[in-house]
């Protein structure tokens, strides 16, 4: 008896190591998100706003006591694909590892930045009524867990003060509890990994980055709205932001709850229309969408760290948003993703990456910390 192949079969890594993939399947695995785990489309409108194009710059920057450009930066840091934005002008945009102009590429947790946004564009709704309503308001289930004295604001913050572990490399840490969770796609599963946890801190007081505090802010969004949060993102900034491509949440299981604060796919240029539209205000082409003074408020900083005390180097930790020392308002992803919004210099730079991970990244010798900072000093000299 012989077998035959009715059509190509294609591989993909086991969704619940997604944390802690090898670099052999890091690319795979990022651009094929969509197809390990379940996902909801946030639709584009029917035109997708221009992106014009300005002269283009080459920046050049010193690493290892050596001067190198952006070909050197994108084999130095992995990168799979960078966009510089200018005053509404693109002056820079090159692909690599894979990576194409219609490649929806896993945000990590950039996404959470997003998510958060629409806590800004519900308020304006009247759908959530005060940042310091209780989860529970909005989330009965939460009722009776050590969430049940959280604030909208303590998750906006990652101040929630309930005990987790955000260890990538521990697998029985609670980030990868959540991971298999989503790779096996658990109904309920993040929800009553959630509700098992313990309270440590006083809410507000101590800021610990909790990709669970943003789950839960993405369940809360949903009630408040009563929309899901793909549909939600796709009427309130992915149609009247003109993004050319459909984008998609992903789901804790089939049909279940989107995944507010990790592995959404967008493309490149779209990542770019959303930082221009932080830029500006949170005003869309024909109307506002968040509160105003919304982005002055979610860039400022509700903690404040030493600097390069954290992976990316920041300062100081908003509504979701990184604070570079710089003044920028960074979105900030695991493996080397970055959204960089620097509105004192009219400028968004989109970084997508597979940086290895340990115990890989010890082999590779490479600080990528200290190479982005000296890439993006370059980029903001040679925009000017």
């Amino acid at each position: 008896m012989s077998l035959t192949l009715s059509s190509l079969e294609a591989h993909f890594p086991d969704g619940g190591e997604f944390l802690l993939l090898p670099p052999t399947a890091q690319a795979t695995a990022y651009a094929n998100v969509d197809r390990m785990f379940a996902t909801r489309i946030i639709r584009r409108g029917t035109a997708a706003s221009p992106l014009p194009r300005g002269p283009a710059i080459a920046p050049r920057y010193v690493s290892d006591g050596r001067e190198r450009g952006v070909s050197d930066y994108f084999d130095r840091a992995c990168v799979a694909g960078l966009l510089v934005i200018k005053s509404g002008q693109v002056v820079l945009e090159r692909y690599g590892l894979g990576l194409t102009e219609a490649t929806r590429w896993s945000s990590m947790s950039m996404v959470k930045s997003l998510t958060s946004t629409l806590v800004g564009a519900a308020l304006r709704d009247g759908a959530i009524h005060c940042l310091d309503d209780a989860v529970s308001k909005y989330l009965p289930v939460m009722r009776g867990s050590a969430y049940d004295r959280v604030s909208v604001r303590h998750l906006i913050t990652m101040s929630s003060g309930v005990a987790w572990s955000e260890d990538y490399v521990d697998r029985a840490s609670h980030v990868n509890r959540y991971s298999r969770s989503l790779g096996a796609k658990v109904p309920g599963g993040v929800l009553a990994l959630l509700r098992e946890l313990s309270p440590e801190h006083e809410p507000g007081t101590v800021f610990r980055y909790n990709t669970g505090d943003t789950y839960l802010l993405g369940c809360l969004l949903s009630a408040a709205t009563g929309e899901t949060l793909a549909d939600y993102m796709s009427r309130k900034i992915w149609v009247p932001c003109g993004m050319e491509q459909d984008a998609f949440y992903t789901l804790e299981s089939d049909g279940g709850q989107e995944i507010g604060g990790s592995r959404a796919g967008m493309v490149l240029r779209d990542f770019g229309r959303f930082g221009l539209f932080i830029l500006e205000g949170g005003v869309c082409p024909a109307d506002a969408v968040l509160p105003d003074g919304w982005v002055e408020e979610a860039g400022r900083p509700a903690f404040r760290f030493a600097p390069n005390s954290n992976s990316y180097g920041a300062t100081g930790y908003g509504y979701s948003w990184w604070l570079d020392p710089d003044g920028a308002m960074v979105a900030v992803g695991f493996a080397g993703q970055s959204l960089y919004i620097n509105r004192a210099e009219d400028l968004v730079v989109v970084t997508l990456s597979c940086q290895p991970q340990p115990p890989y990244a010890a082999a590779y010798g490479i600080d990528f910390r200290a190479e982005r900072q000296a890439f993006t000093r370059s980029v903001l000299a040679a925009a000017r």
